[in-house]
């Protein structure tokens, strides 16, 4: 389903459940990523130093860094990489399901969402992202948002991140760049050994998003994917070998 607008399942700041939360099916290796565009109308503001708005180079920004998606999933064919597109403003739109990677149905999301409008529900998109996540069927799971503004509408985005980690267990990592705006507005997602980096201008939100998604994300899952993929004996196999060695010295 794509471009739907995405119904959060706590409106408003009423009390959540305290239980952790649980996926909708099994889980098994792999990795999901929702990454979240901020589409409010101060995103067409033009970005520091640019002839663009910001909407536009935070889209192109995006689009590139996902083309870090396809090396991986060239060395490592066997670990699912599943990626799913939303943008915020006063509501929340899920642009492409959280499935196995798609560049093209990911690029043509970008490229037709609507322009800027409305308010900025950080919160909600935080919430909407989880609850997806839990049903990608995979263990590793990673929030990446992308925004230029302070929440505005809906539940408080400090509030869900700190109920994500605490019902998650730590199982949904958060990353945030705060683009032409202070990244410390965002210093609670530090709290929960999430990451928050800023960026001011286009050259500056390229590098942020490459640390965080080359960087962190896929080079966590490719470390995850090779250990799983060697052999359950290897390590065992070569201490016996080195022992045996030692043993045939004089």
């Amino acid at each position: 389903m794509r471009g739907t607008r995405h119904d959060t399942p706590n409106g408003g700041e009423q009390p959540a459940s305290e239980g952790k939360y649980t996926p909708s099916g099994d889980e098994g290796l792999g990795a999901a990523v929702a990454i979240v565009i901020d589409n409010s109308g101060s995103m067409e503001d033009m970005a520091r130093g640019d002839s663009r708005p910001k909407y536009q180079v935070a889209r192109e920004a995006v689009a590139h860094m996902l083309a870090a998606t396809d090396s991986f999933a060239t060395t490592q064919p066997e670990f699912p990489i599943k990626v799913g597109l939303y943008h915020f403003a006063t509501d929340v739109t899920r642009a492409v399901d959280i499935l196995p990677y798609d560049r093209t149905a990911l690029r043509d999301a970008l490229s037709s969402m609507p322009p800027p409008n409305g308010g900025t529900a950080i919160g909600d998109a935080l919430d909407a992202a989880r609850l997806d996540l839990y049903k990608a069927g995979v263990i590793r799971k990673y929030i990446l948002v992308i925004t230029d503004g302070e929440n505005t509408e809906g539940r408080s985005p400090e509030l869900v991140a700190r109920e994500i980690a605490r019902r998650s267990e730590g199982a949904v990592r958060m990353y945030f760049v705060a683009f032409d705006v202070d990244a410390d507005k965002f210093s609670f997602v530090r709290d929960v050994r999430g990451e928050v980096l800023g960026a001011g201008n286009a050259l500056a939100l390229r590098a942020s998003l490459d640390t965080i998604y080359r960087g962190k994300i896929l080079a966590e899952a490719m470390d995850a994917g090779e250990r799983l993929t060697l052999p359950a004996d290897t390590s065992r196999s070569k201490r016996i070998t080195s022992d045996s060695t030692r043993a045939k010295r004089p």
